[in-house]
């Protein structure tokens, strides 16, 4: 994967959510399974769409993954917490567009770094549309 083209603070200001660690998300390693790692990705791109999008875009369209890029850094076991950054660097490109999502440990250090790829869909039709210039422009600045 590559390294994401900006991280939080330098161009936008992103979107970040502390997430503790479940018993039932740790796996025989004794640590978080990759795909709960997969979830929180979700769950952080779900939370920011709904903190900065007008309702009536919530009403009208919703996102779906098509490409996950991971790198698996560090870990973490039951308890402990990380704190999620998410950040769009770059314009979209028709109904798609790159999200950045980096965890981090209380310690600072970065236990995921991910680039995913979405699509937005109007649920009337549930096909593929354009991302709004509005709603991208939303996107561009948190």
């Amino acid at each position: 994967m590559s390294n994401p083209s900006s991280s939080p603070g330098e161009e936008h200001s992103g979107f970040a959510l502390s997430i503790t660690a479940r018993p039932e998300d740790i796996d025989e390693l004794g640590h978080v399974n990759n795909a709960v790692w997969v979830r929180w990705i979700q769950e952080m791109a779900t939370a920011h769409w709904q903190a900065i999008a007008p309702q009536d875009a919530i009403d009208r369209y919703i996102w779906v993954v098509t490409r996950h890029e991971i790198n698996y850094r560090g870990n973490i076991g039951a308890g402990d917490t990380v704190t999620g950054h998410t950040w769009i660097s770059e314009p979209p490109r028709g109904a798609r567009f790159w999200r950045n999502v980096r965890f981090t440990g209380p310690d600072g250090a970065i236990k995921v770094d991910a680039r995913t790829n979405w699509a937005i869909i109007e649920r009337a039709s549930g096909r593929p549309v354009r991302v709004p210039a509005d709603l991208a422009d939303l996107f561009l600045k948190n």
